[in-house]
C-alpha cells in the first residue's frame, strides 16, 4: 500500500513531532513513526467496513420493499444488481477480513450510520447506478468497473465522510489518497478465485521498504548536526526560522538520502522532496529547496564524493 514518498512523508511527520537530541535513545520515535504507518491499516479496514455496510443498507431496503401492504410487482421481485454486486459479495464473505475488522473495532458505523446513509443515498441518484442497474444482468467485470467509478467518483471525493475521517485519526488525512488508490487496485485486481488474504492490507511492498522508513528515521537523526551544519553553510541568506521550520527537516532528509543511501538516485531524491514540499510547506519553498539541494549536489559531483552505487546513478 505505501510508496517511498509516503514513506518520507511519514518520516517528515516523525521527525517534526521529535523533541530530544542525538544522544537519545530513539526507540519511541520509531515506535510513533511505525504506529502512525500502521493506523493505515485501520482506515483500509474500516472503509472495507463501510462498504460491507452500504451492502447491508441495499440488502435491508429490499426487504422492506417486499413487507410493504402495497407492494407493487417491482417492490415483490425487485432488481438486486447493487445488492447482489460481485464485488461488495466478496467483501461482505470475508470472514477473515470481518474478524479483523471486529477485533480492531473499526466498524464505526453501528454508531455513525448517518455517514452510511449519506453515501448510500448519493450512490442510488447517481446516473452511475441508474445506468448500472437498467443493464440487466453483469458480468464480473462489469460490476468492478461500477464500483471502481462509484469509489472514485462517489465515496472518495465525499466531503462529510472525510471531515468524519479527520475527526476520527488526523493523520488518515494524509493517508486518504493512497488508500483509495490502494483499494481501487483491488477492485481492479479482483478474482472470485482470490484467497480471503487478498484483501487484508499489507502495508510494505516488501521488507526493503520498511527498513527504508527506519534507516531513514534513524539515520537523519544520528547525523542532525552534521547536516544541520552543511546546510547552515549554503544558506546564510536564509533566516534561521525557515531553516527550523519542515524546510529544514526535508533539506536534512534530502542530504541524509545523498550520503546515506547509495542505492538512490539523486534526482529521485530531489524530486521527491520538491513535490513534499509543495504539498506541506510554504508557496517559496520548494524553489527555496531546489537552490540548496542543487548546490551541494555540484560540490559533490565537484569533489567526487557521496557518489551513488550503479550507472547514471549521480
Amino acid at each position: 500500500m505505501l510508496n517511498r514518498r509516503h514513506i518520507r512523508i511519514k518520516v517528515m511527520q516523525s521527525l517534526f513531532a521529535f523533541k530530544g537530541t542525538e544522544s537519545d535513545d530513539f526507540k519511541k520515535d520509531e515506535n510513533f513513526l511505525f504506529n502512525s504507518i500502521d493506523k493505515m491499516s485501520d482506515l483500509y479496514l474500516s472503509i472495507m467496513a463501510l462498504l460491507i455496510e452500504l451492502q447491508k443498507k441495499a440488502n435491508s431496503k429490499l426487504e422492506l420493499s417486499q413487507k410493504k401492504i402495497l407492494a407493487t410487482e417491482e417492490d415483490i421481485n425487485p432488481n438486486r444488481k447493487f445488492a447482489d454486486n460481485a464485488v461488495l459479495e466478496f467483501i461482505s464473505s470475508n470472514t477473515m477480513l470481518k474478524e479483523i475488522i471486529e477485533k480492531r473495532k473499526l466498524n464505526f458505523w453501528d454508531l455513525d450510520f448517518e455517514y452510511v446513509d449519506i453515501i448510500f443515498k448519493s450512490i442510488l441518484e447517481s446516473d452511475l447506478y441508474k445506468e448500472y442497474m437498467a443493464q440487466g444482468a453483469s458480468s464480473l467485470k462489469e460490476d468492478k468497473d461500477f464500483m471502481v467509478d462509484v469509489f472514485s467518483e462517489i465515496i472518495a471525493p465525499n466531503d462529510k465522510l472525510y471531515d468524519y475521517f479527520e475527526d476520527k485519526q488526523i493523520t488518515w488525512v494524509d493517508d486518504l489518497p493512497v488508500v483509495n488508490t490502494a483499494i481501487i487496485r483491488k477492485f481492479n485486481k479482483l478474482k472470485l478465485t482470490k484467497p480471503e488474504t487478498f484483501l487484508i492490507p499489507e502495508l510494505f511492498k516488501d521488507s526493503d521498504d520498511k527498513v527504508f522508513a527506519k534507516d531513514l528515521l534513524y539515520k537523519t537523526l544520528l547525523n542532525s548536526s552534521k547536516l544541520s551544519e552543511e546546510i547552515a553553510k549554503k544558506t546564510t541568506n536564509w533566516d534561521a526560522e525557515r531553516l527550523a521550520s519542515l524546510d529544514g527537516i526535508l533539506l536534512k532528509m534530502a542530504l541524509c538520502e545523498f550520503q546515506k543511501f547509495p542505492s538512490i538516485p539523486v534526482k529521485v531524491t530531489i524530486n521527491e522532496y520538491l513535490e513534499i514540499a509543495k504539498e506541506y510547506s510554504t508557496p517559496k519553498s520548494s524553489t527555496f529547496i531546489n537552490g540548496i539541494l542543487d548546490k551541494v549536489v555540484k560540490e559533490y559531483k565537484a569533489q567526487n564524493i557521496h557518489n551513488k552505487i550503479g550507472r547514471g546513478l549521480m
